[in-house]
């Protein structure tokens, strides 16, 4: 495996292989510095070489490319941007295309298309930074409608960022200003009372299919943050395999497939959803880059269902490959 970086400023470098670099630390979060190097991506039609310059200038040859990896999260990342440049140097990749991609990074658009295939979303409005600058009275409006706790996010920002609840209307204006930092497109949600269900989707040889269902445990955090994500903040669990009947399983893997299917999913996608007190189920979002640290749902529900992480790795793999 050749690990490759991108700095902040878009530059592709070659990475040392030491996986003990990157540590998820809540003082000093990973990032990839320029070190010099830039890394050459074939180009389409000839032979499949990864190139390096080196910071001398010269070009050493990394070896023929198999298939890439995008273990990215955010904008240029799972937003479809990525995936659309490997399809034009003809590179096979693993994960989500293009489509459902940018459609899963847009979370309007998200809604819009699971709507479309009949599967309940939590009623929500969008509001452009122009509009709530017009007209900030009808914005109050249209969010009071929607009832409370209200969810405050950025249309096509990940991992939470950005992302407030708000049990009052006076905290409103604040949480759409932090939203407003991350994105000029904001979603208010209205917020689902239920159990937060996570469910693994798979494409594979035979098809697409689903994990065993985790939840997420709120403790005494408001909801399931950055920090409860990424850093192992406390006052979250995250269980996997959920305690559910069968009939719950077998409904929350169907609605995982069913959504996956409705936004043309390729690769995997982890599919966030509600089980109300009714037995309802509401998709909050689909992930097409889903986090895999230890304690991220995706590879814990593939490890629960009979999947190693080594095997699902190979999965994704042998999935890119025959795209």
């Amino acid at each position: 495996m050749i690990p490759v970086g991108i700095t902040r400023e878009g530059a592709f470098v070659l990475e040392e292989d030491d996986p003990a670099k990157f540590p998820l630390d809540a003082a000093h979060l990973p990032e990839v510095v320029d070190n010099g190097t830039r890394v050459l991506w074939p180009e389409p039609g000839g032979d499949r070489t990864l190139r390096v310059v080196q910071p001398d200038g010269s070009i050493d040859g990394l070896g023929e490319i198999d298939v890439v990896l995008p273990i990215l999260h955010g904008p240029h990342g799972e937003d479809g941007t990525i995936q659309g440049y490997f399809d034009t140097l003809e590179v096979p990749y693993a994960g989500g295309g293009v489509l459902d991609s940018a459609l899963c990074m847009d979370k309007h658009f998200m809604k819009i298309a699971l709507q479309a295939a009949g599967i309940a979303v939590a009623p929500w409005v969008t509001v452009r930074a122009r509009e709530w600058t017009t007209d900030a009275a009808g914005v109050r409006t249209s969010a009071e409608a929607l009832g409370l706790p209200l969810f405050v996010k950025p249309a096509r920002a990940g991992s939470s960022v950005g992302v407030s609840k708000v049990d009052d209307l006076a905290e409103l204006d604040a949480a759409l200003a932090v939203a407003f930092a991350e994105d000029d497109k904001v979603l208010i949600e209205t917020g689902v009372s239920g159990r937060e269900i996570e469910v693994a989707v798979l494409e594979g040889v035979e098809g697409v299919r689903a994990s065993l269902p985790g939840e997420i445990v709120l403790t005494s955090r408001g909801f399931y943050d950055f920090e409860g994500k990424y850093l192992g903040g406390d006052g979250v669990d995250v269980v996997c395999p959920a305690e559910l009947t069968d009939a719950e399983v077998s409904a929350i893997q169907e609605a995982g497939v069913r959504a996956f299917e409705a936004v043309d999913g390729r690769g995997l996608a982890r599919v966030d959803m509600f089980l109300t007190p009714a037995g309802e189920l509401v998709v909050n979002e689909l992930n097409t880059m889903p986090g895999f640290t230890p304690i991220s749902m995706f590879p814990k529900c593939w490890v629960a269902s009979g999947l190693s992480y080594g095997d699902l790795i190979s999965e994704l793999i042998e999935a890119g490959l025959r795209r």
